[in-house]
């Protein structure tokens, strides 16, 4: 039986080794931390539990496919159910906008609340499917960096309907042309931060995000997010999977350029395959350290980053629910100040989501777990705890203000949560969310190839690398990954 060993128990570490178990592989994980799931953990704040990383529960279906290689049922491991609500969204003059889940109901919401005719909306949301159904197999369901992918119908298509995909333009102006109502052109702005890019140069191209979340919904994880890596961890443990917990891989072993194993404190492992799940970057600076490596890809922009304040909140706030956004006033500044300047603008915007309005037991009765993120510039040395301490101030100002209350005095647990924490218990470079940036309109070419030109037998997976960041990339990467192995 050929060996495969994965360095990284992320989500798509873990999404691989089942796959390549199917394959029949004898597969090994070797990870760091003492837990599964990378950024997807959880943690408690006395009765308070919360998701450390990614909040939002998107294309169940690429994890219930996982499940479905064994045919094994999905529910039987991961329960979750959709939302009504995708989202609300707050501004500080004083507008309010429930979004739903079912199109033709946002629509109705959004022409009620805002005058957008229902019919202009249906027509952005229908153009922005139209991009996602004429790229999807080309960008995020096979390598960019095979020719194969190129010679195909669905290239010809794409390449004949290329006027559609708007990549000339910002995303901003895209949405200030096909929208031109300021709220509704910020909400949809709000989707370049999906992958920690910024809608004033990220291409008009990624109005196909929005997309995703609109024609699928959004769901709730019954156990919380954590719950996608236990379960597959759990069906991975079960299909003959071996982790490693707390090894910290420091080198790919190489014989005649072919990664052959891993070394971890002086004693090696060797194998037939290697897959990186680990961030790009410090693959090659540490573990791949001597070898040359393609700087023009390294050396892209960053993504943004992020700074989480988790508040046990002894009060309920019904005008709330899962996911909640409270807009900056002013956005071209806000992203101006986290790309240009980085630094975090004096009016964030701010994410608030609260899992115990779903999922009773994360929060005692009549109290709240909330998970309050904004947006960030990655990791280049600013002084984060004073940086902190003035953030902590304004948020809280600018929560009192939109939602008319004085939220300070409700806070009874906290924890806080910088790119300098991310950058060191997930070894993401710079403390940047989504590997690259997608501020160049080239920036999907750019990405981190699934596998090595120079190193054969050397594979990567995550957010890092093709086709990008949050967890229904990282899962298609390893799919990406999978379908490359022979």
């Amino acid at each position: 039986m050929k060996k495969a060993i994965i360095i990284g128990a992320g989500i798509a570490g873990i999404a691989l080794s089942i796959r390549l178990k199917r394959k029949g592989y004898d597969v090994e994980v070797f990870e760091s931390n003492s837990f599964p799931g990378g950024k997807l953990s959880s943690f408690n704040l006395g009765p308070y539990r919360f998701d450390a990383g990614p909040s939002l529960l998107t294309m169940p279906h690429f994890i219930d496919e996982l499940f479905s290689l064994f045919n094994e049922d999905p529910k039987s491991y991961f329960s979750y159910k959709k939302k009504d609500i995708s989202c609300k969204y707050f501004w500080e003059d004083g507008t309010k906008l429930t979004a739903y889940s079912e199109k033709e109901k946002f629509a109705n919401e959004v022409e009620k609340k805002l005058g957008v005719k229902s019919k202009k909306l249906l027509k952005y949301l229908k153009k922005a499917e139209k991009k996602y159904d004429l790229t999807k197999t080309i960008f995020l369901e096979k390598s960019l960096n095979k020719l194969s992918t190129f010679l195909t119908m669905d290239t010809l298509k794409s390449i004949l309907s290329l006027h559609l995909f708007q990549i000339g333009k910002p995303l901003n102006d895209v949405n200030e042309e096909e929208l031109g109502e300021p709220h509704l052109v910020q909400l949809f702005n709000r989707f370049a931060t999906y992958n920690g890019s910024s809608p004033y140069k990220t291409p008009g191209m990624m109005t196909l995000i929005q997309h995703l979340e609109q024609e699928y919904g959004t769901f709730v994880a019954r156990n919380g997010m954590v719950d996608i890596a236990n379960s597959l961890f759990k069906l991975a443990k079960k299909k003959g999977v071996t982790f490693n917990f707390n090894n910290n891989v420091t080198k790919i072993i190489l014989s005649n350029n072919k990664a052959v194993g891993v070394e971890i404190n002086k004693k090696k492992y060797y194998s037939d395959i290697v897959i990186s799940n680990m961030d790009v970057v410090p693959t090659y600076n540490k573990l791949l350290n001597g070898q040359p490596s393609p700087k023009k890809i390294l050396n892209q922009e960053r993504s943004s980053s992020a700074i989480i304040f988790y508040w046990g909140v002894k009060k309920e706030f019904k005008n709330l629910d899962l996911h909640n956004i409270l807009f900056s006033d002013n956005y071209k500044e806000e992203f101006d100040s986290i790309f240009e300047k980085k630094e975090i603008h004096n009016d964030p915007t701010i994410y608030i989501n609260i899992t115990s309005k779903e999922i009773s037991g994360d929060a005692p009765l009549n109290c709240e777990n909330w998970f309050v993120m904004i947006n960030a510039p990655n990791n280049s040395g600013q002084d984060w705890e004073y940086i902190t301490n003035e953030l902590r101030k304004n948020v809280i100002n600018k929560i009192n203000r939109v939602l008319k209350t004085d939220i300070k005095q409700y806070i009874e647990k906290e924890k806080i949560y910088t790119p300098i924490n991310l950058e060191n218990n997930t070894q993401s470079y710079l403390g940047s969310l989504y590997g690259s940036s997608s501020n160049n309109k080239m920036s999907a070419f750019l990405r981190h190839p699934n596998f090595s030109n120079d190193i054969l037998n050397l594979y990567f997976c995550g957010g890092s690398v093709h086709p990008g960041g949050g967890i229904p990339l990282c899962l298609l990467s390893a799919k990406i990954v999978s379908n490359l192995i022979k």
